[in-house]
């Protein structure tokens, strides 16, 4: 399939300030506890802004987290579209195998629309209860953990409820998600190759695990603006968008209502309302978003490693919001014309980087020895480490070889450039997407950052040589703990 690019435009042309463009960028770059991975601004239809910070790239599949559940919801809707599925039919009535085990009143009232809006009746996540309840089907785990309230009346974020939708889905249709939606969704809006992680079952999660571009979130997002219409050939059910991004329940907090929080202002199915006049989104962990400004006709696309994540919606509500004018500008940053100011920004969004982990090159008068020197954990127990046994550095030709054992896996990584002088990021594919800067801070001491190019996940290392010892830490933890060998898209899903 040859995937048709997004109409560009100029920032000017659809009335989109340049230096509002820039203004968030400064203040994005500027917060200590963000790390910025892209960002993709529809105006009026048109890509007015783009950019990526290296060593993350366009074409690359991004963890989405919980914004998954968006996808998984216009699945749904899709099939209510083609007759298959009923907003208003039990949940049980498709699994009939546990028929006889659900017997809670309430647990067999729940509807299709409650599981797909977050309002099953449970008080609190229940996935760890469903997960104990029963260990080999979520689903009816899920339905044994009796609700508190009556269905439809409560909020509660609840992953078992999504992938309850999800399930059905995959029921009623014999396909998996993203089978379903590639003929549907994906190839009509020219969004590439996805992936999503699946259960011992085979089943797509829903809840989460969906990898996908960037410019797969915008797309996702410019739909939803054009209430299901995608170069005038209608994809979703006609008021399926704005049934979908409606508040069907109430999500604040009666006792102590905050309105500066966007997670205040309702739910709708698998989606969340913005504050007032600020439109409905998509979101996931570390800061992956999918804004929908109606208001503004304007889709903001964002991944990123945060857990900030009311931070980075301020930022886009103080810089952004004011840079969609109703007609262009004549000034710009810094006094600029219309066509300077978005020249340099367009200059900047190519330049965007992460900066390396500073470091120095190996010392000359410790070099033998760093060499083949192993290194085993210090013994500190803390909850954002990952369960590696050894570190292992070993030089080569031009670089360093650095090699992270856990359990029976190594993951072997090149620390390159002038013999890892933190110059830069060194890009690995195999076995698993990754990139890692660094160097040494002292004689002693060497640091590096491993950046899992698939996710929002950074893993921070640090060997010391006179212990001989090293201790590992997340900067944003996995929320799935898996192997760092498969830390990424799934490469063989079945």
């Amino acid at each position: 399939m040859t995937v048709q690019p997004l109409p560009v435009s100029t920032p000017a042309a659809q009335g989109v300030d340049a230096s509002g463009v820039h203004a968030f960028l400064d203040a994005l770059e500027a917060a200590p506890g963000i790390e910025p991975h892209s960002v993709m601004v529809l105006r009026h239809g048109h890509l007015v802004a783009s950019g990526w910070w290296a060593p993350y790239t366009a074409e690359r599949p991004h963890l989405l987290y919980s914004l998954s559940k968006s996808f998984t919801a216009t699945a749904a809707g899709i099939a209510v579209g083609e007759g298959l599925l009923r907003l208003d039919d039990p949940v049980i009535s498709f699994f009939p195998e546990f028929e006889a085990d659900i017997t809670d009143p309430r647990s067999r009232a729940m509807l299709v629309r409650h599981v797909a809006s977050m309002s099953s009746g449970h008080l609190a996540e229940t996935f760890d209860l469903a997960r104990e309840t029963d260990r080999t089907e979520l689903v009816r785990g899920f339905l044994l953990v009796p609700p508190d309230r009556d269905p439809g009346t409560v909020f509660a974020y609840n992953q078992p409820a999504t992938y309850t939708l999800a399930a059905i889905v995959q029921r009623l249709t014999g396909q998996s998600l993203t089978d379903y939606l590639r003929p549907r969704l994906l190839d009509p809006l020219g969004i590439g190759e996805v992936a999503w992680q699946r259960d011992r079952h085979g089943r797509e999660l829903g809840f989460s695990g969906l990898h996908a571009a960037t410019d797969a979130i915008a797309r996702l997002g410019q739909l939803y603006l054009r209430d299901g219409v995608w170069n005038g050939r209608r994809l979703l059910p006609e008021g399926w968008a704005a049934d979908a991004t409606r508040a069907h329940v109430a999500t604040a907090d009666a006792t102590a209502p905050d309105a500066r929080s966007d997670w205040q202002h309702g739910y709708g199915f698998q989606f969340w309302r913005s504050r007032p006049g600020y439109g409905y989104r998509g979101d996931g962990a570390y800061g992956q978003f999918c804004l929908v400004l109606p208001e503004q006709d304007a889709v903001v696309a964002l991944t990123g490693a945060t857990t900030e994540m009311q931070e980075v919606l301020d930022l886009v509500w103080a810089h952004l919001l004011p840079a969609f004018a109703s007609a262009p500008r004549t000034a710009r940053r810094g006094g600029e014309g219309q066509e300077d100011g978005d020249a340099a920004l367009a200059g900047r969004l190519a330049r965007l980087a992460l900066p390396p982990v500073p470091g120095k090159p190996a010392p000359p008068e410790r070099a033998e020895a760093w060499r083949d020197a192993l290194f085993t954990p210090d013994g500190g127990v803390c909850a954002d480490r990952p369960t590696l046994s050894a570190v292992g550095v070993t030089p080569e030709a031009d670089g360093w070889r650095i090699t992270l054992t856990e359990g029976g896996d190594r993951l072997v990584l090149r620390l390159g450039g002038d013999a890892g002088g933190g110059d830069g990021w060194s890009v690995a594919e195999q076995p698993v997407p990754t990139a890692l800067s660094g160097g040494w801070t002292d004689a002693d001491t060497l640091v590096a950052d491993v950046v899992f190019l698939e996710t929002p996940h950074r893993l921070a290392v640090t060997c010391s040589l006179p212990e001989g010892t090293f201790t590992a830490r997340w900067r944003t933890t996995p929320l799935d703990p898996r192997p760092l060998r498969v830390l990424g898209a799934p490469r063989n899903p079945a």
